[in-house]
């Protein structure tokens, strides 16, 4: 099977499948990219999607940097068009029918349910971008400690994020 096909085929399946936003499909999207297919390292991986959350735009820019880290301009057209196009149009489709059936007690006891699988496809996703990138016992440490942060404090979470680069540039 060639790159771009492989790259479409991965990507329109991940676009069926994140639930609650892009950012809970991550740890699909690395399995195949760095144990199936071994087009990247971990490391390569969370680099990639550092870089795109740095970037202005949608949390998912990672997809076409993951494209053209792996087979240039064609894999970052086929893995964007892939990525966004199938969920688009799905989305298209079913808001329709969820906006006709608004008042529906099964409506909200559907919603109730997609939270918890929501919460925890994100939670999956922080802990292996957390795996993939702390290789110190001293970088668990600040993750674990910015993570505690953000979730028991009001802090702004760009200062955390800033505190935690510092204290990981001053400790390594």
């Amino acid at each position: 099977m060639s790159t771009l096909l492989a790259l479409a085929l991965i990507f329109a399946e991940l676009s069926l499948l994140a639930f609650g936003g892009g950012n809970t499909i991550l740890p699909e999207m690395q399995r195949q990219v760095v144990e199936v297919h071994g087009w990247m390292s971990a490391q390569d991986f969370s680099a990639l999607f550092a870089l795109a959350q740095a970037a202005p735009g949608p949390n998912m820019m990672v997809v076409p940097l993951v494209g053209w880290h792996v087979a240039g301009w064609g894999g970052l057209l086929v893995s964007s068009l892939a990525k966004f196009g199938p969920s688009s149009l799905l989305t298209g489709i079913v808001l329709g029918l969820w906006k006709r059936f608004k008042d529906r007690p099964w409506r909200r006891t559907i919603q109730a349910g997609l939270v918890p699988m929501t919460v925890g496809l994100v939670a999956a996703s922080a802990a292996l971008i957390t795996e993939a990138t702390s290789t110190h016992w001293l970088l668990v440490g600040i993750t674990a400690a910015t993570a505690a942060a953000m979730t028991l404090t009001r802090v702004h979470p760009l200062w955390l994020l800033g505190g935690g680069a510092v204290a990981g540039l001053l400790l390594l």
